[in-house]
């Protein structure tokens, strides 16, 4: 079962995610996290480099998906601008939001990826619905209360993947 908590890939950040690669992986879809995977939590809009890099995204022809457990007026506020379709309260790590969104892209599983700062909503919702997973360190060390929770039970998942041989990255 602690298998589903381990992501396929592990970068520093979104911007060490090729578009190029993942085009030729045959990967047309990305659904992300917002809040400390795109931006701190406490950032209400996108940074010039988040937009440049939907760009480029984009430039390669991959569809991009926001899914947060925030509420409509944080998500909208960010992806609006950014023309960008996004699940609000999405109740991660449910699959459900996962599957709505792939259908929503109209893609298959194996075209998506799912993007994300934390193990126990990001990776473990999209391992449950069958997605490859890539966990990013996440933009800032502060978190809201619900989250900071969410962090210790990280820890102590990833010092025993750590001890296990399961995970080599470093925090």
């Amino acid at each position: 079962m602690l298998n589903k908590f381990l992501p396929n890939e592990h970068v520093k950040s979104i911007f060490d995610i090729d578009p190029a690669s993942l085009k030729e992986k045959g990967i047309k879809g990305v659904i992300t996290d917002l809040d400390n995977t795109l931006v701190a939590w406490d950032v209400r809009d996108a940074t010039s480099e988040v937009v440049q890099w939907f760009k480029l995204l984009k430039d390669h022809g991959i569809s991009v998906m926001i899914i947060s457990n925030n509420n409509q007026d944080r998500v909208k506020i960010f992806a609006e601008p950014l023309d960008t379709p996004y699940v609000f309260s999405a109740r991660k790590p449910l699959r459900r939001a996962f599957v709505t969104a792939a259908k929503e892209m109209g893609m298959k599983k194996e075209e998506i990826v799912v993007v994300g700062d934390q193990l126990l909503t990001d990776v473990l919702g999209g391992n449950l619905a069958g997605f490859y997973t890539i966990l990013v360190v996440p933009i800032v060390q502060t978190d809201g209360m619900l989250t900071r929770v969410n962090r210790k039970i990280e820890r102590r998942i990833m010092d025993y993947m750590r001890k296990k041989g399961k995970i080599t990255w470093e925090e």
